[in-house]
């Protein structure tokens, strides 16, 4: 790859560099689902294709112990789950003439950005699962077999009220209620009684409040319509690599163009699926 400056007047410095440079994950993709839905389980190095990330299992195993008598030995239950990762790339190419107008480098930047970020929204919440012998990429959250499935909320907010209460059963510690647009607006559309046209989450003239039921709610349009997922991020263990970024003026030297190439692997296991759960959010009800 060749190191070979080109004009990126005004581009963010992460995503216009002149050579192969590798940053944060964390950094330069900071607005993605994996930051706050999952708990960091190991870096990826190289091109690495799986880890094995450690964990133990729950157990009622600590007691009331008498001053000075000799406490009890417990076996912990050690365990680990295996996270199949995938690459993520986007390559990118325009012509010399392109690369060097002023706000070229940035536009560009900004769109590799959303489409990586975008990739790993819809890898995290809706990835259809692999087909054997495939392993990889990890199946999307919703499609997580074991999860818990929550009876359809429509005029009030009780069946999310008992689906928290059964997570918690399942010692969860939900946080966040992951929902797309269709589900924001029936939420938005609940109302404080038959006859009253006052929203049930917040006056009629304000936005909603960013927490219902002690959750942050978070909006995605790669959630599936109608659909509500309630997560535990300690339930979730993700791995990631840096995030590669390069441009080269080699690859097309006989087009007289510059490409723009930006790669990160990522990977999420789901621990304990029964601390995960999905709920129909205002769907049409069949007559």
């Amino acid at each position: 790859m060749a190191s070979i400056k080109t004009t990126t007047v005004d581009a963010p410095d992460s995503w216009a560099p002149d050579q192969v440079s590798t940053f944060k994950f964390e950094d330069v993709l900071a607005d993605n689902l994996y930051l706050s839905l999952t708990t960091f389980g190991g870096k990826i190095e190289g091109d690495q294709p799986s880890l094995h990330v450690p964990y133990v299992s729950d157990a009622d195993d600590a007691q009331f112990t008498a001053e000075g008598a000799e406490i009890a030995e417990t076996t912990p239950g050690l365990n680990e789950v295996l996270i199949q990762t995938r690459k993520i790339a986007q390559l990118v190419t325009l012509s010399t003439e392109q690369s060097q107008q002023v706000d070229t480098a940035r536009v560009v930047a900004d769109s590799m950005k959303r489409n990586v970020v975008s990739k790993l929204n819809h890898s995290l919440l809706t990835q259809v699962a692999p087909t054997a012998p495939a392993i990889a990429p990890s199946a999307g959250l919703v499609n997580t077999a074991g999860i818990i499935e929550g009876d359809p909320l429509v005029g009030n907010l009780d069946p999310l009220v008992d689906l928290i209460s059964e997570l918690e059963s399942n010692y969860a510690a939900p946080k966040f209620l992951v929902i797309d647009p269709l589900s924001r607006a029936a939420l938005y559309k609940l109302k404080a009684g038959d006859a009253s046209n006052e929203g049930l989450l917040s006056p009629v003239t304000a936005e909603p409040v960013s927490a219902i039921l002690g959750l942050q709610v978070i909006v995605s349009p790669f959630m599936p319509a109608n659909t509500g997922l309630i997560v535990d991020p300690a339930a979730i263990v993700s791995a990631y690599s840096p995030v590669s970024v390069a441009q080269s003026t080699d690859a097309k030297f006989t087009s007289d163009a510059v490409v723009y190439r930006v790669t990160t692997r990522v990977g999420h296991a789901v621990v304990k699926a029964d601390r995960l759960a999905t709920i129909s959010i205002g769907a049409p009800v069949a007559p």
